[in-house]
């Protein structure tokens, strides 16, 4: 199992990623306030004003498409501060429909990451557990034996009807899409425990999947050579009610197949 000793340079700033359906930015107020939560954590700094009605207009005109802000903080002559100010850069792209809730699975590699990646989306990543090439592996993070998310997905898991996932102990990111599945399972109050996994918890599951901003749900089928169930009732239940909330009810159903033809951020 390879080991990456990362040291992020929060100086290159943090970013949010987001889905747009018919104009709309989704789950934009959940991503805004994650980037607040990280500006004021990070650089002392409020989040810039008006920034929700910039990502509105960029969305606008995108039938399917994918929005990512960054926030990089301008070096402040006080060094009583960490930041003056902050350059925002917005771009706005259409995205492949497909790639929302893909039919395709997801190979997986553990990567021992002591710490994680923590709660906020650095922009200062390592390249080892960034999103794959085309129909390569991606990266599962563990730490001290627990996993702890994809480099850009949270991780779920099906057993006896439950679903689990880890818990937010400052080594994952708070998924945005993580959130929401959480919101739609208290809803139609189905069982959900927050606690740590470990890889054989994965091997075991009946039903494996991760969730991210812009892919929704899409199945984890290997971990390290070892076959996993992918998407199944339970998780497809799911997607059709993550679909409803996102408003995209034309979206492809996941399920267990090839492995996929990209990643996007989450």
């Amino acid at each position: 199992m390879p080991s990456t000793d990362w040291r992020p340079d929060p100086g290159k700033g943090v970013f949010e990623t987001l889905l747009v359906v018919d104009g709309r930015a989704v789950e934009l107020e959940a991503h805004l306030r994650r980037l607040e939560r990280s500006l004021d954590e990070l650089y002392g700094l409020e989040m810039p004003k008006g920034i929700g009605k910039q990502l509105q207009v960029g969305a606008g005109g995108l039938e399917i498409g994918r929005l990512r802000v960054t926030a990089v903080p301008v070096p402040s002559p006080n060094c009583a501060r960490p930041a003056a100010d902050l350059q925002l850069t917005i771009d706005a792209s259409e995205i492949d429909r497909t790639v929302v809730f893909p039919r395709r699975g997801i190979r997986l590699l553990t990567q021992l990451l002591p710490g994680g990646l923590g709660p906020h989306k650095l922009a200062d990543r390592p390249k080892e557990i960034s999103r794959p090439a085309l129909n390569e592996p991606g990266a599962l993070l563990v730490d001290k034996g627990e996993v702890l998310e994809a480099g850009w997905a949270n991780i779920f898991a099906v057993r006896g009807g439950t679903l689990f996932t880890p818990p937010l102990d400052g080594r994952i990111l708070p998924g945005t899409t993580r959130a929401a599945l959480l919101a739609l399972t208290a809803a139609t109050e189905i069982k959900t425990r927050e606690r740590p996994l470990s890889p054989a918890d994965l091997i075991s599951a009946e039903e494996t999947f991760l969730t991210g901003s812009i892919r929704g749900i899409e199945p984890a089928l290997e971990l390290d050579g070892e076959p996993l169930a992918g998407c199944g009732p339970l998780s497809n239940r799911l997607a059709a009610a993550l679909r409803q909330r996102w408003a995209l009810t034309d979206a492809p159903q996941a399920s267990a197949a090839e492995p996929i033809l990209d990643q996007l951020s989450r």
